[in-house]
């Protein structure tokens, strides 16, 4: 089970990585399966197409939070290590992730009727963000009188605020900078007083 996995993800990998240095358009499925290390019928099994891989940008966010989890302190304040994350995460959009397909994913997640990926409570996000308040909420750092789940929903719809904005905004500043004088300020009011 693992190999295909691994399989799924180096395409999922390549494939971004291909998208973020010569465009989507230019990027074509043969190129894909050359730098994945992967044959076409690896590729067809987990993906339709090229457009199926748009989905798979909450697989490599996901990606990121399993690296970042194993780097944690476990010592940080609950809302630095929030702060940590999305400035890891925002960095890597910042630096591989092509506004226009961050834009595609978010408008099409407006208007799936399907499973809506980036609210799947079962992703990896989710399942950190939540251990991660909880503990907070468990040391005294984080009020008590919001749930964990109200907590990880707040943090959830923010970031994806600020995604959101920066697409608008046609990327013409940096996601991770901004995000880094803000995050902050929205987290504060999480801390218990």
């Amino acid at each position: 089970m693992a190999r295909k996995s691994n399989t799924k993800g180096r395409i999922v990998s390549a494939a971004w990585t291909l998208f973020y240095d010569q465009g989507y358009e230019n990027t074509t499925v043969e190129e894909i399966i050359a730098a994945s290390g992967t044959s076409k019928g690896s590729f067809y099994h987990y993906f339709e197409g090229k457009d199926a891989l748009l989905e798979t940008l909450s697989i490599l966010f996901d990606e990121k939070y399993q690296e970042l989890e194993s780097q944690l302190d476990g010592d940080m304040d609950a809302l630095a290590v929030l702060v940590y994350l999305n400035r890891e995460l925002f960095t890597m959009i910042d630096q591989r992730i092509p506004m226009e397909l961050l834009a595609r994913l978010l408008s099409s997640q407006l208007v799936t009727r399907g499973d809506k990926h980036l609210l799947d409570k079962s992703r990896t996000y989710f399942k950190l963000l939540g251990r991660i308040i909880r503990r907070g909420q468990d040391r005294g750092e984080l009020r008590a009188d919001l749930t964990v789940n109200e907590m990880v929903k707040g943090y959830a719809m923010f970031e994806r605020a600020l995604m959101y904005d920066w697409c608008l905004s046609d990327g013409d500043y940096s996601l991770s900078r901004y995000a880094a004088q803000v995050m902050p300020m929205f987290l504060e009011g999480y801390r218990q007083r």
